[in-house]
């Protein structure tokens, strides 16, 4: 199953932390829609049908069905950089 580095457990809490959002939202990872291997990540108001949810100290991220077999062995890593721009990495689970 994915892991999350507390950084990214961090970030994600701070991207979801607003009040007027629902308690269940959390980030989503999906497949590209080009039919890359690339990722999208986007906040989601809660898991859709089959998704995986890892969670790990209130911060929720839910996996589409094919990224959560792709990812099930990796970590989720994020930094902010002092433009206060978000980078969400995947690295191997033993790297980060």
């Amino acid at each position: 199953m994915l892991t999350l580095t507390s950084g990214a457990v961090q970030v994600i809490r701070t991207v979801t932390a607003n009040p007027e959002l629902p308690p269940d939202t959390g980030i989503r990872i999906e497949s590209g829609t080009d039919g890359s291997d690339a990722l999208r990540l986007s906040v989601a108001p809660a898991p859709e049908a089959g998704d995986q949810v890892v969670e790990e100290e209130g911060a929720k991220v839910y996996l589409e069905p094919a990224v959560a077999v792709m990812l099930d062995d990796k970590k989720l890593d994020a930094q902010v950089d002092p433009q206060g721009d978000v980078a969400f990495t995947i690295a191997e689970g033993t790297e980060i």
